[in-house]
């Protein structure tokens, strides 16, 4: 009795189980307008978070047509079972001018739509008003529609930068966008989110770069993220890429903001004492030849002083003369007169009037 019970419930499990129940597999499908857009449907796993936008050949894993009505479906169980970043887009290039218009990545003639899946999802992409695609996603996936939904702050932003243009409404506007959609973020529970919002604020071409390095300085939600991306996501490339580039720009701060002060720094406070030092030394050597004769000295002659300083230094008559230009007889008249003011009678004397004084 208990077998045959058994075998029922199988049968029931077997023919009334959801297939994903069965077995792990995705669903993205949605509707395209065919009168306006005719060509392939693509869907990407972006690996690269700051390759969100645009035409990216090595990212894209299939490839559908629509049928009459404009439906396409992508089906598989290929997909990475954690959160990852997708893109469905179509465009309208020919063939022939892919190559010469997706130059970068860039194709001014395609539309997208960016969202958070893993293989388990069921994702549908039906028309919002007047046949308006890839503008909404309902999923059974909660986090699937987050992108949709941080977009939406973004246009909010940029409306409120566009009112008054001036640098006041700039930087207040900035503070509080930054807060505003990091805080967001965090709430959504889902690091994937963030990193979608850091990948905005952190892009290198974009007027907010300058406010992000200096949010950088003081705001630990960087390090934060960082520690919620490796609790989540530890062996993804997105924690591994946000990880360097968070490396990077703190090292771009540091070396390009404190380093430099501190190398002038220390350049200035050399060039100062090597200044005091000289001076020292100058005041000091002025010091000796000027009051080593208080009684005397003001009695030399300039070239009679010089001559003093050169037989103090050991100078011979002919290394004075030389270094007079003139002659070695002149040198000695210098001496004799130079004795005489002293009241000495050799170099000898000369130096120890020195010494004692």
């Amino acid at each position: 009795m208990i077998n045959m019970k058994f075998q029922y419930l199988i049968l029931y499990f077997i023919l009334f189980a959801s297939p994903k129940m069965l077995f792990a597999q995705y669903e993205f499908s949605g509707y395209v307008d065919k009168q306006n857009w005719s060509g392939d449907i693509y869907l990407s796993l972006i690996e690269d978070y700051r390759q969100l936008s645009g035409i990216y050949p090595e990212q894209i894993i299939q490839k559908v047509t629509s049928d009459s009505l404009g439906y396409f479906s992508f089906s598989g169980d290929n997909l990475p079972s954690e959160n990852c970043m997708y893109r469905i887009h179509m465009e309208n290039c020919s063939e022939h001018e892919k190559k010469a218009v997706h130059f970068n990545g860039f194709c001014s003639d395609s539309k997208e739509i960016l969202f958070i899946a893993n293989n388990n999802d069921t994702l549908t992409l039906p028309f919002s008003f007047d046949k308006e695609m890839f503008c909404k996603i309902i999923s059974n996936n909660q986090k699937s529609n987050a992108f949709i939904k941080v977009d939406s702050i973004i246009g909010e932003m940029r409306f409120a930068f566009a009112s008054y243009r001036s640098e006041t409404n700039r930087k207040i506007n900035t503070k509080k966008w930054f807060s505003t959609l990091q805080r967001y973020a965090r709430d959504q529970g889902e690091p994937l989110t963030e990193l979608y919002i850091y990948a905005f604020l952190s892009d290198k071409a974009n007027n907010l770069h300058a406010y992000y390095l200096d949010d950088l300085k003081h705001n630990l939600y960087y390090d934060q993220l960082l520690e919620r991306l490796e609790e989540k996501y530890s062996n993804n490339t997105y924690t591994t890429q946000y990880k360097a580039e968070l490396a990077s720009d703190k090292f771009l701060i540091s070396s390009g903001k404190t380093a430099p002060k501190n190398y002038w720094l220390w350049l200035v406070l050399i060039l100062l004492i090597s200044s005091v030092t000289l001076n020292i030394f100058q005041f000091v050597k002025s010091r000796r030849k000027n009051n080593v004769y208080p009684s005397f000295g003001k009695n030399l002659t300039q070239q009679e002083q010089k001559v003093l300083d050169f037989i103090l230094e050991d100078k011979t008559n002919k290394e004075i003369a030389a270094s007079m230009f003139v002659s070695i007889s002149t040198i000695k008249t210098h001496i004799n007169n130079l004795y005489k003011k002293l009241d000495v009678r050799s170099r000898e004397e000369v130096k120890s009037l020195y010494i004692n004084k």
